[in-house]
């Protein structure tokens, strides 16, 4: 998000506690992303946890024995002389284990994520397991070729497809416990034992892998200077800050936002540590998907221009040129900035810049003027949402009035195409931008990325009756926290919330009647389970006009 942080924001913002820089998103950003396949029916966690609750108590501790722990040393005396065996370049073996996901591979080379994917697998081929039939493991594990280029092909479409995430393992081996030779008991035993970590050399060379990629992905040889960049979009004297989050810092740089997030560093950032590469990645991946929705030329079957445009983006390395330092001391002066200064970053600090299409002030700072203007902001955040959950099974999970943005323009109406089906929304002057998918929930076709908000309990601890932290806790409860699967209950949720908003805190001209029509929307929201249902709702009616029946007015005229 790359707003002006007003006092007012603050407060609402930063309400779960009174110390610096302490924010809901803060713990969640340090974990950063995961990316999933479905394949492995993690649809299922309901029934696991059913299961769980019907269990028998524990018999009192006096009268239980208890068990040694275990002991892996031969284990790991086994797999260290294992790792340290050169296989001959014959092998179709990787020398790097490591997990990968759209290709590419992650540099969180842990094994406990694996024994739990597979332990996904198991639980799908017990027989009282009765949802959809799961993937063959030897689909789950293998490796295809996926070249990164076709992150950028035509997503648009709603697809079923996942990527699975993809580990290096004997095939052999995989078969034989698809056949059945091996038994669930011995094969659940088999699984816990994969809980050793790997080497650091690893991880080093899995994180070198996410940094090649970033910088092919922004189809970059090497790393650019921040100047290089900003220059291409205004004079350096005329960069201006506008705005500041945890890990990194908004300036204005002609008609763009650049926004500035240190990663791979050392030094930390606000008190956080940097974000990954393979972090990095995957929010360049999401902001790319999103952007292919935008463009109603091309004939697309889901498209809308709501979403902020990514115009580019760049990897950066070096310390903040002079001309970023003066603006950020000017925002400092004039607004006390919250961050640690710039100037801190040594010579080999990397960045990625996203540079972004400027969508104008925030929901929480704009005046509205009229019930039309109001109207005509739901209904153009409705629409959004219902193409982007027909495309990608596209959730925000934090759709908050700081996160929407609004600017005064001529255009009338706004073009939304939702599965093949044209439709313009009356703007009444206004156009809207939705931005900031830090805890969004995305299936780009081939692989599903998401963060798992249940790493951080703070979320869903916020103020009593307080509408943002109550629809975190709804949140928490229809997904029953399993923030891999689709829920697009949950954009209803955040739509029930800005419906909130506009009764209680936004202050525009309006009539008694038209109160009471936005309160028995929201009555009316907790039926639908999707946007793509709540835009049906007679609400909306009056607010879209049809493709054809805008020609034949356009014709009569």
């Amino acid at each position: 998000m790359y707003k002006c942080r007003s006092r007012s924001y603050k407060e609402n913002r930063l309400s779960l506690a009174p110390n610096k820089r302490i924010s809901w998103n803060r713990a969640l950003s340090t974990r950063g992303r995961t990316s999933i396949a479905i394949s492995a029916d993690a649809e299922h966690r309901h029934q696991l946890k059913q299961k769980e609750a019907k269990k028998k108590p524990k018999r009192a501790l006096h009268n239980r024995k208890i068990p040694k722990p275990p002991d892996y040393g031969k284990e790991r005396a086994y797999f260290k002389e294992v790792d340290s065996f050169e296989l001959v370049e014959e092998s179709p073996s990787p020398k790097n284990f490591g997990t990968w996901s759209m290709g590419i591979q992650s540099d969180q080379v842990i094994i406990p994520d694996v024994a739990s994917r597979l332990g996904k697998w198991l639980i799908s081929r017990q027989p009282t397991h009765s949802c959809g039939s799961s993937s063959s493991l030897i689909k789950i594990l293998e490796t295809p070729e996926v070249p990164i280029e076709s992150t950028h092909g035509d997503v648009s479409k709603s697809s079923n497809e996942k990527t699975p995430v993809l580990i290096s393992a004997q095939k052999s081996n995989i078969e034989a416990l698809e056949m059945g030779d091996v038994s669930s008991d011995d094969l659940g035993k088999a699984i816990t034992k994969l809980t050793l970590t790997s080497d650091s050399a690893s991880v080093d060379g899995n994180h070198q892998d996410s940094f090649s990629m970033l910088l092919r992905f922004c189809k970059q040889s090497s790393p650019s200077t921040l100047l290089d960049v900003f220059s291409l979009y205004c004079d350096p004297n005329n960069i201006v800050k506008i705005g500041e989050g945890t890990y990194g810092e908004a300036f204005k740089a002609g008609g763009t936002v650049c926004k500035i997030v240190p990663f791979d560093g050392d030094l930390r950032v606000n008190g956080e540590v940097q974000k990954r590469a393979s972090e990095l990645l995957e929010e360049v991946v999401l902001s790319q998907t999103l952007n292919h929705l935008r463009g109603h030329d091309n004939n697309e079957y889901n498209a809308c221009t709501t979403f902020i445009e990514t115009i580019d983006l760049r990897v950066c390395q070096g310390a903040y040129d002079p001309m970023l330092i003066r603006a950020w001391e000017d925002w400092d002066g004039k607004h006390g900035s919250e961050n640690d200064h710039p100037k801190e970053f040594p010579e080999n600090q990397c960045y990625v810049v996203f540079v972004l299409a400027h969508g104008g002030q925030d929901l929480e700072s704009f005046v509205l003027l009229n019930f039309d203007e109001a109207r005509s902001s739901f209904v153009q955040i409705t629409a959004a949402l219902a193409v982007a959950e027909a495309a990608y099974e596209f959730e925000h999970r934090d759709l908050h009035w700081g996160n929407i943005l609004l600017t005064r323009k001529n255009d009338a109406r706004v073009q939304f195409t939702l599965e093949g089906r044209p439709m313009l929304a009356q703007t009444f002057g206004l156009t809207l931008s939705i931005i900031d998918f830090t805890l969004s929930r995305i299936n780009t076709g081939e692989s599903i990325l998401f963060l798992d908000l249940s790493s951080d309990p703070l979320l869903f601890e916020g103020p009593k009756g307080d509408s943002q932290s109550e629809t975190y806790r709804k949140m928490k409860e229809v997904t029953d926290e399993c923030w891999e699967a689709s829920c697009p209950k949950t954009n209803v949720l955040w739509l029930q919330y800005l419906v909130d908003i506009l009764l209680l805190k936004k202050s525009y001209k309006r009539t008694s009647k038209e109160e009471r029509e936005l309160r028995s929307l929201k009555k009316r929201l907790n039926s639908y389970s999707s946007a793509r249902e709540a835009i049906t709702d007679a609400f909306f009616e009056e607010l879209f006009v049809s493709v054809d029946e805008q020609k034949e007015a356009g014709g009569n005229n």
